[in-house]
């Protein structure tokens, strides 16, 4: 495990939320990310007051089992 500044994805009612230069500590083997304590409470307090916001991204998004049905009938 080591200590680095990441692009946290945080879930909070139903949302996803990524906020940026969160401190972790990140599994060297798997990449996992896991959060001190206080750091965990930060996330929520930024998630719960959405005016803290400062930009909307948008990227695409795919159903995997739309994507695996169309790719078999177009095989098929």
């Amino acid at each position: 495990m080591e200590q680095r500044r990441v692009l946290a994805q945080f879930h909070f009612k139903g949302e996803t939320i990524y906020i940026e230069n969160v401190p972790a500590w990140v599994c060297n083997h798997c990449s996992e990310q896991y959060f001190d304590a206080p750091v965990y409470k930060r996330l929520e307090e930024i998630a719960q007051h959405r005016e803290r916001i400062q930009r909307i991204i948008s990227f695409p998004l795919a159903e995997y089992d739309m994507a695996v049905s169309s790719k078999a009938e177009k095989a098929a």
